[in-house]
């Protein structure tokens, strides 16, 4: 019979192995996950992933494409992918940041004072695209959750076809809420493809009682020169809890037939949404200074600066490896996202073929079983499927629990 030092020296044993399997385990799911750079004004991903001058091969893509065509059933080749998830750069738009725009509007003290914030978050969330370069479109059921301080954030994949993605994030200290659903329907034009987004954000601030929808501007990329990826269209703020409503329009402008650069504007309005009666007006670059002036006394302030917002922009950290789910972003696509930041393109090819051939393969058991697809973290009403401007997505809980993948504050000065 063993003696108690025995004993305790083999249970002490045991514990250590125990130890070292999980520590084991959370070293290899930190392998599996892949945290890029997000999409920022200066650095970032297009500084750390610059693609290959492939405007030829994009233009052989869409030889055979009719215009008008809807393409949100197009495979990209993986050497025109960037290495994130469609997701991922949503929710980058919510929690990747320097200036907090977001916590301003939480802190307004009158309900002007808290539309013009809402206005100045909103533009916020417009990011430089990167021309030639498409995000992964995000598998059914696929999620990407991150917190940064007590600003928790969820996606998830509703629907594969017509793609729909929802977000909801909470931050109990600021008592703010958001919802999104959003529907994207690319469209080959020919010389271009738009990426119209549908579906509306929800911006809620509680403590107020107030509720802020807005639309998003749809996306451009022109194939022959001068080529580019570029925000364009229009975008209405309401509150019917303030009566207040600001009307913006995104375009580009080009200095000289079109070449020697060119200015990403917005322009639009601030009013009273009962009387229409303008109160101040919105101009400037979106990816530079944008100025509100007031009508009445002419006075004009800033209302967004894009280098304190968006530039130099920190890359989220992986904080609990065993907590990350297998529907996670940054999992689900990370073996492919390290074949692209290496350059490995047969290898990018062969797992984004695997990954895609296996969604297929659950596709059509799902249809011959006659299953229906039901989203684990949102409510989606079935009146809604099928349409592609209608899409409405609720939270199934009523606050989105801390992340494993957490985004360190800024630590540089403002």
């Amino acid at each position: 019979m063993a003696s108690p030092i025995h004993r305790i020296g083999f249970q002490s044993h045991r514990v250590m192995i125990r130890k070292n399997e999980r520590e084991g385990e959370a070293e290899e799911e930190g392998k599996r996950v892949v945290l890029t750079a997000p999409l920022a004004l200066e650095g970032g991903l297009a500084a750390e992933h610059r693609p290959p001058n492939f405007l030829q091969q994009l233009l052989g893509l869409f030889c055979n494409v009719r215009p008008g065509s809807d393409l949100s059933r197009f495979q990209l080749p993986s050497l025109f992918n960037m290495p994130k998830s469609q997701l991922q750069c949503y929710g980058e738009m919510v929690y990747c940041y320097n200036e907090d725009y977001l916590c301003k509007c939480a802190q307004g003290q009158s309900k002007l004072n808290r539309f013009i914030s809402v206005v100045a978050w909103s533009i916020s969330t417009t990011r430089p695209a990167i021309f030639g370069q498409a995000p992964y479109n995000p598998i059914l059921g696929e999620t990407h959750h991150v917190s940064r301080g007590s600003l928790n954030v969820l996606l998830e994949q509703v629907s594969h076809h017509p793609p729909v993605t929802a977000l909801h994030a909470t931050d109990t200290n600021l008592n703010i809420e958001l919802n999104w659903c959003h529907s994207v329907v690319p469209r080959f034009h020919g010389t271009s493809v738009e990426a119209a987004i549908k579906g509306k954000r929800q911006l809620k601030l509680l403590t107020f009682g107030e509720n802020y929808e807005m639309d998003s501007p749809n996306l451009m990329i022109k194939l022959i020169p001068p080529t580019g990826a570029d925000w364009i269209g229009n975008v209405r703020i309401r509150c019917k809890d303030s009566e207040l409503e600001a009307d913006l329009c995104y375009y580009k402008s080009h200095r000289f037939l079109g070449f020697g650069g060119s200015s990403r504007f917005v322009k639009g309005t601030i009013s009273h949404s009962n009387t229409s009666k303008t109160i101040y007006q919105i101009e400037g670059e979106w990816d530079r200074v944008v100025e509100l002036k007031d009508v009445h006394s002419g006075e004009v302030m800033v209302l967004y600066d894009a280098k304190k917002a968006i530039s130099q922009l920190n890359t989220p950290v992986l904080g609990v490896p065993q907590k990350v789910w297998n529907t996670e972003s940054t999992k689900v696509w990370g073996e492919l996202s390290q074949a692209i930041l290496s350059k490995d393109w047969g290898k990018a090819s062969e797992i984004k073929r695997r990954i895609e051939e296996h969604e297929r393969k659950k596709q059509r058991e799902r249809l011959s079983n006659g299953k229906v697809w039901i989203p684990k973290h949102f409510s989606v009403p079935h009146s809604m499927a099928g349409n592609n401007n209608e899409w409405e997505c609720s939270p199934l809980e009523p606050l989105v629990p801390p992340a494993p993948i957490i985004l360190p504050l800024q630590t540089m000065g403002m």
